[in-house]
């Protein structure tokens, strides 16, 4: 709880994946890679209860196993490519009231974004509740670097390059001087459900943000990010050292 507001974590599963088939329950560092999010929700502070939203009783299965409740499974209009996730996230959260479980608060934990942590979903949820009076959603954003637009190109019909925000580029804007840009990362979306339900979105004119370190905003779409991600995983104490400490006392220590 956050004061005496519930708050429900949602992860959705769909059994249906053309980028990497069946990513949901692929192995990643030993479990399921649903179970990541689940894992993270159910050791946060402030979450009072983590389901999973699915339209496969295996991944249900895999679910319950790892701690989370399956009260449903989704129907298959709402589990479909097109269908969006305003729609299902609503269906959670009306069958769950109609069984007379409310909340205040949902979070959406997606098993693409395995490398959120507990210490994110409460850090997201404690800064939302602070700042109620400005906001009713947060979402989790990364800082651009090598995707900044300032720094991308356009391939001419002649096929030759050409800065996309300048003239040339000798008049291109360095680096350091980039005005700060941040990237939806989809690590974690929190938000008021009323408001959730009014904006039907995560995303609109009353979110914050809330950020997240570039090795945290990775997503699984592809077999690349998998193994990426995978890596990320089994070096994490390292990278935390870095940030904690500088690249070159932590390296030292190794």
């Amino acid at each position: 709880m956050i004061g005496e507001s519930r708050v429900l974590a949602i992860v959705p599963a769909r059994r249906g994946s053309k980028g990497l088939p069946l990513k949901n329950i692929r192995p990643m560092g030993g479990k399921p890679l649903l179970v990541w999010p689940i894992e993270a929700a159910r050791a946060s502070r402030c979450v009072d209860r983590v389901i999973i939203s699915t339209d496969c009783p295996d991944f249900a299965r895999i679910a319950v196993d790892a701690g989370a409740d399956a009260p449903f499974l989704r129907p298959p209009e709402l589990a479909s490519d097109t269908a969006p996730s305003a729609a299902f996230i609503d269906h959670a959260i009306d069958t769950l009231a109609a069984a007379g479980d409310a909340y205040d608060y949902v979070i959406l934990l997606e098993p693409t974004s395995p490398l959120t942590e507990p210490e994110d979903v409460d850090g997201a949820l404690e800064l939302l509740a602070a700042r109620r009076a400005q906001a009713d959603a947060i979402v989790g954003v990364t800082e651009l670097t090598a995707g900044h637009p300032e720094f991308s190109v356009l391939i001419t019909d002649e096929g030759l390059v050409r800065p996309m925000t300048s003239d040339s580029f000798g008049s291109a804007v360095r680096r350091q001087d980039a005005q700060r840009l941040y990237g939806l990362d989809g690590s974690l979306y929190a938000s008021d459900i009323k408001a959730f339900r009014l904006a039907g979105s995560f995303h609109h004119d009353r979110t914050l943000p809330f950020v997240t370190p570039r090795w945290k905003s990775l997503e699984v779409d592809d077999l690349v990010d998998f193994i990426c991600i995978e890596a990320i995983l089994a070096h994490r104490d390292l990278i935390r050292k870095v940030e904690h400490e500088g690249a070159e006392a932590a390296l030292r220590r190794v």
